[in-house]
């Protein structure tokens, strides 16, 4: 297994009215992080908020070309950047303990925080497809390449793990600083990770560990 220290590129806020960021993802221009009671959009390039919608926003968040899902206590939000509309709703599968929020496969990828899980779920119905095991508590949750990545924190402990997505075991290890948590996980498409930072209001910019020739 690999191991390696975070690189943070960037640390961005925090941000006006902001005590505590939980999801983030990304729409190839503009990073999406769930504040609470809204979602925000930030210019990554200006580190500025540009948009406010006004949605509970509690843990992941995330989004599939076209529309944006958000976790909102025991339900997952699909609601229309353009509008800000609710087009539906589904049940989160941790009903309530869920945590990170991707999109891959033409599904959703939830984390379940306390009970060490990624459920792949329809993200029509909510109904879970397949269940992933881990050993810490989930956090954050993105696909990138064909790699599942997921954000871990136990012991006061944060990390970047990625994982096996057939067998859970762990592959990578990108261990955060002391003092710094990811609570929501998120890539750019390239070389880095959009990191939420929970209770210090900000959103963290880490570099993505390069693959070598073998694609280890």
């Amino acid at each position: 297994m690999k191991r390696s220290t975070a690189e943070i590129l960037r640390e961005y806020g925090p941000f006006p009215g902001v005590d505590h960021v939980h999801g983030v993802t990304f729409d190839g221009q503009r990073v999406w992080f769930a504040s609470g009671g809204t979602l925000q959009a930030m210019d990554p390039a200006s580190g500025k908020t540009v948009r406010s919608i006004d949605v509970a926003a509690h843990a992941g968040t995330a989004f599939d070309g076209q529309y944006l899902f958000q976790i909102a206590e025991s339900l997952i939000q699909k609601i229309d950047p353009k509008t800000g509309r609710i087009l539906a709703t589904i049940p989160a599968p941790g009903g309530g303990g869920d945590s990170g929020l991707a999109w891959a496969e033409g599904a959703l990828w939830v984390g379940h925080y306390r009970n060490r899980r990624i459920h792949q779920i329809d993200p029509e119905t909510g109904a879970i497809l397949r269940t992933i095991e881990s050993n810490r508590f989930v956090t954050g949750v993105t696909w990138i390449d064909g790699e599942l990545w997921h954000g871990a924190l136990e012991g006061g402990e944060s990390e970047l793990r990625r994982i096996d997505p057939q067998a859970g075991d762990v592959l990578e290890k990108i261990e955060m600083p002391a003092g710094t948590s990811v609570s929501g996980l998120e890539s750019d498409g390239g070389d880095q990770f959009f990191c939420g930072g929970g209770s210090s209001g900000k959103v963290r910019a880490v570099r993505r560990p390069r693959r070598d020739s073998a694609g280890k």
